[in-house]
């Protein structure tokens, strides 16, 4: 006999299992490879799983054009890293950029080939301006509040971008922008030290400082109109938190104390120009900063002190967020899901 409705008395059907949604966001950038994958819940993107490593795709591109065979094979490596935790994720919808590296390589279509087939990765190599609209979407929320003219910079492995933008909550508009082709591994390249010496190094980093102000000089000039106005600085990049680190005196890297964090200007400029006159080797006993950026952070803290120079803000913000945060967020607008731009970490 049936029983609270349930005809001929069969157990009631089990309730349909319905897993959350889950995006994934891969930057491969000129040294770097990072993926993360978040949740929305209550409002939130919930970074569920994150995976970065050091691949060097712009390795040696500066003078032959092509992204090495090397270097490929370590992009694969490490994409084939991000395609099992997409898989193990259960991740919805996924984006993966390129940037200045693919750009520039003449072999591009060489490394998109080698990750479709052999990770299921479809590279999408995006424009400078996409980027910088991916980095700013990532990280604006980290500005510090006022009304003052506000700067985002993203200083990458080949190129930096510099945004001049203005917040009204979880919106952005970007009015003013330009990429330039010098990042911390092509920069690095460009103007290596004729020898191991201080005399050297000096003149490497006096190369470094003119070659990034000739190539801001365009921008430089539109922002002169905000002269002895009180300006807004933020950076996104693993040079800005590099030197939030050096600034702490960390032990190790610790996002959750530079994620945010607010340094003065002139601290900026004297831990760049300490950076620059040290050698290699005592660099990389610098626990934050360690074998793997001893050699590209000087081209960082050269880019740097020319944005400071032309965007003279009292405090540089730092954010350990951009453009993966930014594909995050797109993903989720077009999942059904907005989520407000605080990242949440939970294992």
């Amino acid at each position: 006999m049936a029983t609270d409705g349930n005809k001929g008395g069969y157990p009631p059907r089990p309730t349909p299992f319905t897993r959350a949604k889950s995006y994934g966001a891969i930057d491969l950038g000129t040294n770097n490879c990072r993926l993360l994958i978040a949740r929305p819940q209550d409002g939130e993107l919930v970074v569920i799983d994150a995976f970065s490593r050091i691949v060097r795709l712009g390795e040696g591109l500066h003078g032959s054009g092509r992204i090495s065979d090397a270097a490929i094979d370590r992009a694969v490596a490490a994409l084939s890293v991000c395609a099992d935790k997409l898989v193990r994720r259960h991740v919805t919808l996924s984006r993966a950029v390129a940037t200045e590296a693919c750009r520039r390589a003449v072999n591009c279509d060489e490394l998109v080939w080698r990750v479709r087939h052999e990770t299921g990765i479809a590279l999408d190599v995006i424009s400078a301006a996409e980027e910088a609209r991916l980095a700013v979407l990532g990280c604006h929320n980290l500005m510090e509040p006022g009304d003052g003219p506000a700067l985002i910079f993203d200083i990458g492995g080949g190129s930096t971008e510099l945004m001049q933008v203005e917040a009204d909550g979880h919106d952005v508009t970007i009015h003013d922008w330009i990429s330039v082709p010098w990042g911390v591994v092509s920069l690095t390249e460009h103007a290596v030290p004729t020898a191991d010496s201080l005399p050297a190094r000096q003149a490497s980093y006096a190369q470094m400082r003119e070659v990034t102000r000739t190539a801001f000089a365009e921008f430089a000039s539109r922002a002169a109109r905000f002269a002895n106005q009180p300006l807004r600085l933020l950076g996104t990049s693993g040079t800005v938190t590099t030197l939030a680190s050096v600034f702490l005196d960390l032990p190790r890297y610790d996002r959750r104390a530079v994620d945010g964090l607010v340094v003065p200007t002139d601290s900026m400029r004297e831990i760049s120009r300490r950076l620059a006159e040290a050698s290699i080797a005592d660099r990389a006993e610098i626990s934050c900063i360690g074998r793997e950026r001893a050699d590209l952070v000087v081209a960082g803290c050269a880019i740097l002190e020319s944005i400071i120079d032309l965007w003279p803000a009292a405090r540089v913000g730092v954010a350990d967020r951009g453009i993966r945060e930014g594909i995050l967020r797109t993903l989720a607008r077009q999942g059904g899901d907005v989520p407000v731009t605080r990242r949440i970490y939970r294992r």
